[in-house]
């Protein structure tokens, strides 16, 4: 089998340095394996994009993107574009919408050395990824909101049977392969139809896991718990804006959005891409910390893994993972997480630890 296509989109702010740093730190860790599986497509996104093109996201693009097996994206900073382009759906969910990445994977665990809220937690959020009240996400034309007098606006939050039951089936798959619990988040007690028609799917997935164990909770009461009781929690499904809102959450909790990885997920596309911002404030400064998309880039290597049943990629990712984890462990800190270490010290940490992986 030849290398895999791998699409890299560096972004805008810090990405261009956190992608150098998995970049740097993949190939490090292919010459540990005697391998060569990865093959990078690096490609124009944000203002890179907008500069040479006029687009934050050109066509071309999105069409090279369809030849690969996945793709990573550094952070967009939507804010900062031309106002003639702030109005349309930003690079991230652009992808997510014309590749039908319904599945948000969120990972949050607590981290040996870092201090944290959550001690002992470890727990992953699927989250819903194209519909919900998401008004970008929702409609095949228009953007789901409307302006009916100056003073009033409506949005629609669209359900479907097909959405929910797919990221219940997302949700119970993952918990297969942890603890065997499912945590369903919803507010069908007041949102009766849409989500109660989200908590019924859940459900009606559920009996096909006979193995999982199954509960469900309000969103206040489960925001509640995540903070006074977050080690209790194995896998939690929710509806987008929940799901959104929850993993922001949690990965405080367990330290810093800036360790927090993420992977959006369809049938044949996957994107990893870190929970955080672009940070333009320290953007060329070689001080953004670059664990977050790293731990990202891991997720990403063991859902190809899975897909092309190929176990070298997946014991890439594990193999990374467990070095950036390592590098924590041991003290090497940018400075979000109290330290002093710069974005390439602590990329370098990370590559000196892959052959103690």
């Amino acid at each position: 089998m030849g290398a895999y296509a791998i699409g890299l989109l560096s972004g805008d702010g810090i990405g261009p340095e956190i992608t150098a740093s998995v970049v740097e730190v993949l190939g490090a860790a292919q010459r540990h394996s005697g391998s060569a599986l990865l093959r990078w497509v690096r490609l124009p996104m944000g203002q890179t994009a907008i500069a040479r093109y006029g687009e934050a996201l050109p066509a071309f693009v999105k069409e090279t993107l369809r030849e690969c097996s996945g793709w990573i994206m550094g952070p967009h900073d939507s804010a900062s574009y031309p106002p003639e382009l702030r109005h349309e759906r930003n690079p991230s969910a652009e992808l997510r919408h014309g590749f039908d990445l319904y599945a948000n994977i969120r990972p949050n665990r607590s981290i040996a050395g870092i201090a944290s809220v959550a001690r002992q937690a470890d727990l992953v959020i699927v989250r819903e990824n194209t519909e919900g009240f998401y008004a970008d996400r929702n409609l095949f034309g228009g953007d789901g909101e409307w302006h009916v007098t100056p003073d009033v606006v409506v949005t629609a939050g669209v359900f479907t049977r097909k959405a929910s039951e797919r990221i219940a089936h997302a949700a119970f798959r993952e918990a297969v392969r942890r603890r065997k619990l499912v945590s369903i988040v919803h507010k069908a007690n007041v949102i009766k139809r849409g989500y109660g028609l989200f908590l019924d799917c859940c459900y009606e997935v559920a009996r096909q896991y006979p193995e999982v164990r199954v509960n469900d909770y309000h969103i206040d009461a489960a925001s509640a718990l995540l903070v006074r009781r977050a080690e209790e929690f194995d896998v939690i499904v929710t509806t987008n804006l929940f799901g959104d809102i929850l993993s922001d959450l949690a990965g405080e909790l367990v330290g810093s959005i800036g360790l927090a990885p993420s992977l959006n997920a369809g049938s044949d596309y996957a994107m990893a891409q870190a929970a955080h911002g672009s940070a333009p404030d320290i953007a060329g400064r070689n001080a953004a910390n670059p664990a977050g998309l790293l731990l990202s880039a891991a997720l990403l290597l063991d859902w190809l893994g899975d897909r092309h049943a190929d176990r070298r990629l997946r014991e890439l990712g594990d193999v990374t993972e467990r070095a950036v984890y390592a590098a924590i462990r041991d003290g090497v800190r940018t400075a979000d997480l109290g330290g002093t270490a710069t974005t390439a010290e602590f990329t370098a940490a990370v590559t000196a630890r892959l052959g103690e992986s």
